[in-house]
């Protein structure tokens, strides 16, 4: 698995720790655990403080800035997606951003951020679509895709009876047969890494267990959340079942290391690659 970015590093630690900091030797000595030295990690904080994404307390600790957790806790609910679903009706959801900012403002990445993490997908220009299936409907829907960085000007609003042909079209729109793909393969990654995490080194298990656990929880992050009628979803239930126990190893894996810094470990990586002003490592798989 390639080496994640400082700033991947320490975005994705910090999201374990919702409501809390941790000190930055921590922050250091994790870098260390992927061949990165201290100094680009500072670097890498310093730039992180300086975009509003981390902030620091009184005491020199470092925690996610607002703006951010609110994607590591979108991000985190991987663990209850299917208590973000309800019976599906036939009805869509949409969001009209035809005049909206484009281009790669950062009101745009946070307007595509918010749509991808909440599974919309363009039915036609400017119309962004989903079935209306999560839970709360559409008043939770809008408060989840403001505070995730939609702009309060895009309306968002309940389509019904779409002709049989724009029906079609809309049910086509996401990747249902890669999605089925992509939770075997992902499924059979974190069966294989259980069975060998016992056997590592511990800084071995760190890693692997933070690479892999972060592709899957990206998976898990971005995934539609689609009815039965259009995809059915045992197998993203298996996955979500198999990451569980993967989460649950992995957390036993860092917990001497994290407790040697006096920080308490409360979840897997929330992957904040998914935050478009983080941008990718180059060459990575997330």
């Amino acid at each position: 698995m390639d080496r994640p970015a400082a700033k991947h590093i320490i975005l994705d630690l910090l999201s374990t720790m919702p409501g809390r900091a941790m000190p930055v030797r921590a922050l250091v000595a994790t870098g260390g655990l992927f061949d990165l030295a201290e100094n680009p990690m500072r670097v890498a904080l310093a730039r992180l403080l300086a975009g509003g994404q981390v902030e620091r307390d009184e005491r020199g600790l470092y925690r996610l800035a607002p703006r951010t957790q609110a994607v590591a806790e979108q991000v985190g609910g991987w663990r209850r997606l299917d208590a973000r679903c309800r019976t599906w009706s036939g009805g869509w959801l949409g969001v009209h951003t035809a005049g909206l900012p484009g281009g790669r403002s950062r009101r745009a990445r946070g307007r595509q951020r918010a749509l991808r993490l909440l599974g919309f997908r363009e039915l036609t220009p400017g119309l962004e679509v989903r079935p209306d299936n999560l839970a709360g409907g559409i008043e939770q829907v809008r408060r989840e895709l403001h505070g995730l960085g939609l702009e309060a000007a895009a309306p968002v609003f309940v389509l019904r009876e779409l002709d049989a042909a724009t029906e079609a079209r809309a049910r086509a729109l996401w990747p249902v047969t890669a999605l089925g793909t992509d939770y075997r393969r992902m499924r059979a990654a974190i069966e294989d890494s259980l069975g060998r995490l016992a056997r590592l080194a511990p800084p071995q298990a760190m890693t692997e267990s933070f690479l892999l656990g972060g592709r899957a929880i990206r998976l898990l992050a971005t995934d539609p959340l689609l009815p039965d009628a259009i995809v059915p979803d045992g197998e993203r239930d298996q996955l979500v079942d198999a990451m569980r126990r993967y989460d649950r190893a992995g957390r036993a894996a860092w917990g001497e290391f994290l407790r040697g810094f006096g920080v308490t470990r409360g979840q897997a990586p929330a992957d904040l690659r998914l935050d478009p002003d983080v941008p990718r490592a180059a060459g990575g798989s997330r």
